[in-house]
């Protein structure tokens, strides 16, 4: 039986999506801003899909993101519960203030402009070497450069040897996939995994760094995470592991999943592509419209720590909240014809990377990676043609792909 659309948002579940909504969440969250979009799950939690709404949350003091009761109740104790109650994401002020300004010295501009030169040698590497991978310039674009470009520079930024490089996608997807709604066993097990074997490699590079703290390259920022202070506070030994993963996996998920994104988006509409190629001034707004379009964050949390009104609807103190930062991206209200590609759209106010005191501490890399990297890729491959179906992630909360087929043509 087909549901009309107002019973598709009534009767919708957060906690019971299936692998349809997270292939095409899109005509869903379409439904839910239509007719519900202040949304109660049967479970008491309630998902937002309006940008308003959204931006409200995300900007209200009063919106928690310390969810260690959660957390506990999900995860149980271990190093799920761990990592997560510990790394900066899912902190409130006043740990949340500190520890932020001890990562933010590895994000300044005057540090992000020291990288350029490093990024744009490894993204023209990683491109040759994709082309040199597959033979008549077929690849799977995943591994072959948008799972390659992040991993190197995180690590490089984080001090991490060459030889462990290749385990961090699997230790991020573990981790981060521990994050949707409903997970079996199975991930549990593998996310507990994950935090386990990338801390005590991470303890191995700190001692070292420790004992040999003259030895970091230029742009590394373990160093200054190990020994900066912010009002005389330093990170303990777990804050500082836990928050060098969470750094791991926020600039590289994030990145992976923009490039990917993006040149899934251009096999699409590749008229779209043709434009970047002609006109190389579009790349910074390209990327905020990949941002837009293809969020790789797609659903947020907060904690309503008091009675809260949105859109004239009572949300009891205690709630928890998921933003659906996906269905905020493709808000009619906000953005004329969403549901279409424009890779010059101005202007665009997308929640790609959140807003208010939690906005994305790596956003600016992000868009510096992801600017020097489709800027170069459209200039040396003018041309992209889908080989093959390409396999999505199969996660909720983040959108991305496993798999992504690829010929490019110069």
């Amino acid at each position: 039986m087909n549901l009309s659309d107002r019973e598709t948002a009534l009767e919708f579940d957060l906690n019971a999506i299936d692998k349809a909504f997270i292939e095409d969440p899109y005509p869903t969250l379409q439904a839910l801003r239509d007719h519900d979009p202040i949304h109660f799950n049967p479970d008491g939690s309630v998902y937002l899909t309006r940008h308003a709404d959204i931006r409200a949350v995300y900007q209200d003091r009063s919106m928690l993101s310390d969810k260690k009761e959660a957390f506990r109740h999900k995860f149980g104790d271990g190093p799920l519960y761990t990592h997560h109650t510990t790394s900066l994401i899912f902190n409130d002020p006043p740990y949340h203030t500190v520890v932020r300004k001890l990562l933010s010295g590895a994000f300044t501009p005057r540090k992000l402009a020291e990288m350029e030169p490093l990024i744009s040698n490894i993204v023209d590497r990683l491109l040759e070497e994709a082309l040199e991978r597959g033979e008549n310039g077929e690849v799977d674009f995943i591994p072959a450069f948008a799972m390659r470009l992040p991993t190197e520079i995180i690590s490089f930024m984080l001090g991490i040897p060459e030889s462990h490089r290749a385990k961090l996608r699997s230790f991020s997807l573990a981790i981060l996939g521990a994050l949707d709604p409903v997970i079996s066993n199975e991930r549990l097990e593998a996310g507990n995994k994950a935090v386990s074997e990338f801390s005590e490699l991470l303890l191995d590079i700190i001692a070292h760094r420790r004992r040999n703290p003259d030895g970091a390259a230029q742009g590394e920022v373990l160093e200054a995470l190990i020994f900066g202070e912010q009002d005389g506070r330093k990170l303990d030994e777990v804050e500082l592991v836990q928050n060098c993963i969470f750094l791991l996996n926020a600039g590289h998920e994030t990145t992976t999943s923009l490039v990917a994104n993006a040149v899934g988006m251009f096999l699409e509409y590749p008229d779209e592509y043709r434009r970047l190629v002609e006109d190389p001034s579009l790349v910074e707004p390209a990327v905020e419209e990949i941002l837009r379009f293809e969020s790789p964050l797609q659903i947020g949390n907060r904690l309503a720590s008091q009675d809260t009104v949105l859109s004239g609807v009572t949300i009891p103190a205690g709630t928890y909240i998921h933003t659906s930062i996906a269905s905020a991206n493709r808000d009619e209200a906000v953005f004329a014809d969403p549901h279409r590609v424009d890779l010059g759209r101005n202007p665009n106010r997308h929640l790609a990377f959140i807003t208010g005191i939690h906005v994305c501490l790596g956003a600016t890399l992000a868009r510096y990676e992801g600017r020097i990297a489709l800027g170069r890729l459209a200039r040396r491959f003018p041309s992209l043609q889908p080989t093959d179906k390409p396999e999505r992630m199969g996660l909720a909360r983040f959108r991305g792909y496993n798999r992504l087929p690829v010929r490019l043509l110069a």
